[in-house]
């Protein structure tokens, strides 16, 4: 059973993707670098939409990691309480925050290894700050990139890290950012994890899930 599909189908799954999903975008409502990062902390394992609920009187009341660093993280978690693991959520955004202001000046640093050192920030967070904040050529795989990736056959890795660096190597450099988002759009509005909508896909000539019969 092929785990792959061939090198010469990867250009047109992007631009079937893409006519599929022109408006794949950044979901999260930001305006700068510090309120990214923390929207994009906050988003683990909760959606966008409810991220995006809670943000504006975050934001309005802490704007900047100065503000944030002071804050109480009992009267954060008040404010993000309907949205998943806000309890730990709240302790990370405060502790990142006053990491920023310790150790980077308030700025959000626009390296990887420096970014990971914060506390609620992991491989996918990182990512996509540089990605969305600095304009960086990356890769950000999360649920649902992890799902569509493997389904299609772009990758076939066990775990996120090996779908980020798959990708990485069958993917353009100035096409991994936006293969993100067009992964991620793909996975919420028709690749479902539980029950995907083949039949309002535009890949089943490709797909090697499809093709196998829902396994690959």
């Amino acid at each position: 059973m092929e785990q792959l599909i061939k090198d010469d189908q990867i250009s047109r799954t992007m631009d079937i993707l893409e006519e599929m999903h022109p408006e794949a975008a950044c979901a999260l409502d930001f305006g700068t670098r510090f309120q990214l990062l923390s929207a994009v902390l906050l988003s683990a394992q909760t959606t966008d939409v409810s991220v995006n609920k809670v943000t504006p009187v975050l934001f309005a009341k802490y704007p900047t990691a100065e503000a944030m660093a002071e804050a109480d993280p009992l009267e954060v978690q008040d404010i993000i309480r309907t949205i998943g693991l806000y309890k730990n959520k709240s302790k990370n955004i405060v502790a990142m925050a006053k990491m920023l202001v310790s150790d980077f000046g308030g700025e959000v640093p626009g390296n990887y290894d420096d970014l990971v050192k914060l506390p609620g920030v992991g491989r996918k967070t990182a990512n996509v700050v540089l990605a969305e904040g600095f304009g960086q050529a990356r890769i950000a795989v999360d649920t649902h990139v992890f799902r569509v990736s493997n389904r299609i056959g772009l990758t076939s890795a066990k775990d996120p890290e090996g779908v980020e660096k798959g990708l990485m190597s069958r993917l353009p450099e100035d096409q991994w950012s936006r293969a993100h988002h067009l992964l991620i759009f793909h996975g919420r509005k028709v690749c479902h994890a539980r029950k995907p909508d083949c039949d309002a896909c535009a890949l089943t000539g490709i797909c090697l899930y499809y093709k196998n019969g829902g396994t690959n």
